[in-house]
């Protein structure tokens, strides 16, 4: 039998292999398992009985790892052999599950939420815990893409979801796409760059690349959401400002069972004509919808930088 997992890290595999291999010589000599890495998957051979224990053994300490739990390299030989390291016999080790609940948790890139530094942050934050569909509206600099990203970062790493969908619309604020050189997908990444710097921030770039080749991370234009339903995910619509009241209606019918989504943009920078933003169409339309929730942010609330507020503040409303 050959079972394969997913790794989405080089740190996860050092990991589990531990020092020297040390990890994978001790469990092929206890289950006569193969251990292997190929592709960003560890692989598992052997018989069928051996390798199912193994699997189910792994999957717990990848889910406590990715929840942030901090482990010695004799912890984890513990928890894939279900001895104790030191003595390798039968009988007198930990069970694997104690082990993994027990370790200490440590804080890495990607743990957890950033702390909010205004109380309309800590309102949105409270909002992304609480909520099915949450609404945020505001200038720039005030974290709205940011920490709905971290947000879907964690929810993910939990196993509260499946997959992140990160999406926005290509709207061409004055230039046209078929004058941009390369493909379709060179044409569209400027779209989606800010999704990507996010995520590279809370990730680093490897584990963000190796997740997207995955499919555990989608980024994608609007328009390539549409005809589908989104199951067991955590979608974000960036710049929706850009989105117009239809766009707005295709994407919130797109949400399917145990998914939960995040709507963002700036009100004030829309490039559709007067009138046809879906998100100030949206916000007005689902105000006190139960399972929806609702927050503006101010230029008190931006955090890129003084200079930043100051002109968010001289241009208002406009």
């Amino acid at each position: 039998m050959e079972t394969r997992i997913p790794l989405l890290s080089l740190e996860e595999e050092q990991i589990l292999f531990g020092p020297h291999d040390r990890h994978v010589k001790q469990v092929s000599r206890r289950f006569n398992v193969r251990f292997s890495s190929r592709g960003g998957n560890l692989r598992l051979q052997g018989g069928d009985d051996e390798v199912k224990l193994l699997s189910a053994r792994v999957e717990d300490l990848l889910q406590a790892i990715r929840g942030g739990k901090e482990f010695e390299p004799a912890q984890i030989a513990d928890a894939l052999l279900g001895t104790t390291f030191a003595e390798d016999t039968v009988g007198r080790g930990a069970n694997p599950r104690d082990i993994v609940l027990d370790a200490k948790t440590s804080k890495r890139k990607g743990d957890g939420l950033p702390t909010a530094r205004t109380p309309a942050q800590q309102r949105y934050l409270d909002l992304l815990d609480d909520n099915e569909l949450v609404f945020s509206a505001g200038p720039a600099g005030t974290g709205k893409t940011f920490l709905a990203v971290a947000a879907a970062v964690r929810a993910l790493r939990d196993g509260a979801v499946k997959r992140l969908v990160l999406t926005r619309p290509a709207v061409e604020a004055g230039e046209h796409l078929g004058f941009l050189p390369g493909d379709l997908e060179e044409k569209i990444d400027p779209y989606l760059r800010p999704l990507y710097d996010a995520l590279n921030d809370l990730l680093s770039p490897t584990a963000a690349r190796r997740m997207k080749d995955m499919d555990m991370i989608e980024v994608a234009p609007l328009a390539f959401m549409r005809g589908r339903t989104l199951n067991d995910s955590f979608v974000i619509l960036d710049e929706a400002q850009n989105a117009s009241k239809g766009q707005m209606k295709m994407f919130l019918t797109r949400l399917g069972e145990r998914t939960r989504a995040v709507v963002t943009g700036d009100i004030s920078q829309t490039d559709l004509p007067r009138g046809r933003s879906g998100l100030k169409d949206a916000m007005l339309r689902l105000q006190g919808i139960e399972g929806v929730g609702m927050v503006e942010f101010h230029a008190r609330d931006v955090q890129r930088s003084n200079l930043v507020a100051r002109v968010v503040a001289a241009y208002g409303d406009e």
